[in-house]
């Protein structure tokens, strides 16, 4: 997610009036790029600055800072429009396999039928030449040729139920539920990185943990949530893109003990409880699909059922009987026969692989998850050495510094000689 959408979802979750701190540990983004995106933001859209009594910062947004955003900026304006149609792109792209699909399936079908005419047409042809041969040679039977094309091709199989296509149906239908055709797609290419957002939500847990633990922590507290730690023993170092991230440094007791504090995560707007989902960072599995059982057999159904079709159908193309035919309709199947048989090979393969890289991926996930689980699972029921590390970081904690909008000292909602009068009357009458 870029930074500029990162600190206005921030913004919106957090009520329209943020610290710095606030932002970085909602987002997960550094506190460098926190504050650069919320300066900017408030100067893009008119929020306002409100300074405390002590010092410390807030930030207020009107709630429809997004709309004010979009009016200013042409490009922005733009972007939105891209990202509305975009939807409706992507879902074309989606449904269009399962329509090509159907469509190929469709052109094979009706190439098998119109090969089987042109072959049988020919045999009559044949027979009938042999039967005027006969006849001139005084033979008495003549042959009668009463056989059809209908029942084994009449109807071979249904191409995909309409169910899902009524509208009296579609209204009935959980809007969650995924039709025929995208169910095609979700087949072949999956439903995407269910782990996209792994960094946002690492980030965001270990600012949500910090700050569970009054702004102090060591290494061990932070470990479930990071990938590598296991360096060399008792090394700390896989500390230090968190200690970047939010401004943190390290505290030292004379037994050489470490503790880490980050004192801008408990500057908050206002008083705000934090606790993290859960107590090590999980990865989320690849799915093979989102699509139903009964949609993704029904795919398989299909493509098995178009690749067995389209390898009869090359056998009838090559049927020396057919050569005088392949004109027409006939002539475009056969120059088109290579991508149909291809879209149906690559239609059962592409998933077939897919398959066995996911597995490959989850059992890495599944490693790595174990390996959180482990780290946090000492903190359940920790060591004697771990226990004095604890304790050594409790003799840091800090209390949140919330900015209380009754004690500003400035804030640029109001004039300065109207703020100067107000602070003036307030010392008069404490």
């Amino acid at each position: 997610m870029a930074p500029r959408t990162a600190v206005m979802e921030a913004v919106e979750k957090l009520n329209y009036r943020v610290t710095i701190g606030d932002v970085a540990a909602q987002s997960g983004l550094s506190l460098n790029v926190a504050q650069r995106e919320v300066l900017a933001l408030a100067s893009e859209t008119g929020g306002n600055i409100q300074v405390a009594e002590s010092g410390e910062i807030a930030y207020k947004f009107a709630p429809n800072f997004r709309q004010v955003l979009v009016s200013r900026s042409f490009w922005l304006q733009v972007k939105e429009w891209l990202k509305g149609a975009w939807k409706w792109v992507f879902y074309a792209i989606r449904i269009s396999f399962g329509i090509l699909l159907i469509v190929s399936i469709l052109i094979v079908v009706l190439g098998i039928i119109a090969a089987t005419i042109a072959i049988q047409s020919q045999g009559r042809s044949d027979n009938d030449r042999d039967d005027r041969r006969n006849e001139n040679r005084g033979g008495g039977g003549g042959f009668i040729w009463l056989g059809g094309w209908g029942s084994p091709f009449g109807n071979p199989f249904i191409m995909f139920d309409p169910y899902y296509y009524e509208p009296e149906q579609v209204r009935k239908r959980d809007p969650d539920e995924m039709g025929f055709l995208e169910s095609v797609f979700s087949f072949l290419f999956g439903d995407g990185n269910p782990n996209a957002d792994l960094d946002e939500r690492r980030w965001r847990d270990i600012a949500s943990m910090i700050r569970s633990n009054n702004g102090v922590v060591i290494a061990e507290q932070i470990a479930p949530y990071l990938d590598e730690t296991s360096r060399l023993e008792g090394d700390e170092y896989f500390v230090i893109p968190v200690l970047s991230k939010f401004n943190g440094f390290p505290e030292v007791s004379d037994a050489g003990t470490l503790a880490y504090k980050f004192p801008e995560l408990q500057k908050v707007a206002s008083e705000r409880k934090s606790k993290t989902s859960s107590s090590y960072l999980q990865e989320k599995l690849w799915k093979f699909s989102q699509a139903s059982q009964g949609k993704i057999a029904l795919a398989i159904g299909l493509g098995v059922f178009y690749l067995v079709a389209s390898l009869y159908l090359g056998s009838l193309l090559g049927d020396p009987r057919l050569a005088k035919s392949l004109v027409g309709f006939l002539g475009f199947i056969k120059a088109a026969y290579g991508f149909l048989l291809g879209y149906a090979v690559l239609f059962l393969s592409t998933p077939a692989v897919r398959y066995f890289v996911l597995q490959f991926l989850n059992k890495g996930i599944e490693d790595r998850n174990q390996k959180r689980a482990t780290n946090a699972e000492k903190l359940q029921k920790p060591s004697t050495a771990l226990r004095e590390k604890l304790d050594f970081a409790k003799t840091f904690a800090m209390k949140q510094e919330a900015i209380d909008q009754d004690n500003l000292a400035y804030t640029t909602e109001q004039d300065l000689a109207d703020q100067e009068y107000a602070k003036m009357l307030k010392e008069q009458n404490p």
